[in-house]
């Protein structure tokens, strides 16, 4: 199956998360795509995020009437702060059957370079961009 990963703090979830979610799943070729609720962002400060526990429970509630859409807590029991390489990883090794994309707003593009190892990310998972208005696209280098 092919699924897309959707990560963030998710604090709270909103409107904004699921109508990106369920874009990606209705007008892609992506069959699920999962949130994968991340308890702390390389690049951001821990400032005052809910418990992890709690996120993800409002994910959950907020998806539970959409079978496309699923709530991942797999970085929940990894090492902090937890890169996207070594999430999709753990979840390749953990779900062989399935094969891992991974969703970004367009406006996260430009960064995309500084993230651990995105060339593996590139080569072995790959990319959905979802545009965002007032958001320019960028070129990766």
């Amino acid at each position: 199956m092919k699924i897309g990963l959707f990560f963030g703090s998710f604090n709270p979830v909103h409107i904004g998360h699921l109508i990106i979610a369920n874009t990606m799943a209705t007008t892609t070729d992506l069959e699920q795509v999962w949130f994968v609720v991340s308890p702390q962002n390389p690049f951001k400060k821990n400032k005052s995020l809910l418990h992890e526990f709690d996120r993800i429970d409002l994910v959950e509630r907020a998806i539970a009437d959409n079978s496309k859409l699923k709530a991942t807590d797999i970085e929940f029991s990894m090492p902090r702060p937890s890169f996207t390489i070594d999430t999709l990883i753990r979840l390749q090794e953990k779900y062989p059957q399935h094969a891992f994309k991974l969703i970004i707003g367009g406006d996260n593009l430009a960064q995309f370079p500084n993230w651990k190892n995105h060339e593996q990310i590139l080569n072995y998972f790959g990319l959905y961009v979802y545009p965002r208005p007032n958001s320019e696209p960028s070129p990766l280098e």
